[in-house]
């Protein structure tokens, strides 16, 4: 992947040109040509490097992943207590909501994207250790729970999220101290 004369590869163009696409119009909303245009490349780029949308997805939702790593590491190492990971994981979620959506819906119906979710989930249980299957059932918990507060569920039935937020902290309190 050589750079461009900006030093950015053409790939990586596309990846971040894909991810602004889905967070803003979703998986539905996108196409190949929008993305590319958007990269300010001629639509024909898109082919040389990805065999179609789900291809380019999936290396975004690569992207997504290795950013909220990226965000929840930086702040471990500040310090930063349960409910301060909480609100950041939460917002991570909000600033991709149509994102997620996409990635919930085509986990249902594309193979490859179920896959793809599955093992990011193993690489999140690999960097906790312990016992995989409790770990996955509070990873799942974290997951949905953080995906409710993104799109304003508790607020949707009334109810105060700070409940829900502090679930999501002593989950992360436990996942820890294994």
């Amino acid at each position: 992947m050589a750079p461009t004369k900006d030093g950015v590869s053409t790939r990586e163009k596309l990846v971040l040109a894909a991810a602004a696409e889905f967070r803003e119009h979703g998986f539905a909303g996108t196409d190949s040509n929008r993305i590319a245009r958007r990269a300010s490349f001629a639509p024909q780029t898109f082919y040389r490097w990805f065999k179609d949308k789900t291809a380019i997805f999936l290396a975004v939702y690569r992207l997504w992943e290795e950013e909220e790593r990226a965000m929840m590491s930086a702040l471990l190492s500040e310090g930063a207590g349960p409910l301060e990971q909480v609100e950041a994981a939460v917002m991570h979620h909000r600033n991709h909501r149509l994102f997620r959506r996409s990635l919930r819906q085509l986990s249902q119906t594309d193979p490859d994207v179920r896959a793809a979710r599955a093992e990011s989930r193993l690489r999140q249980l690999d960097r906790i250790g312990g016992d995989r299957a409790p770990n996955a059932v509070r990873l799942l918990l974290l997951e949905r729970l953080a995906e409710a507060l993104a799109e304003g569920e508790m607020e949707d039935m009334g109810l105060d999220e700070a409940e829900a937020r502090a679930a999501m902290a002593g989950i992360l309190t436990s996942v820890r101290r294994r």
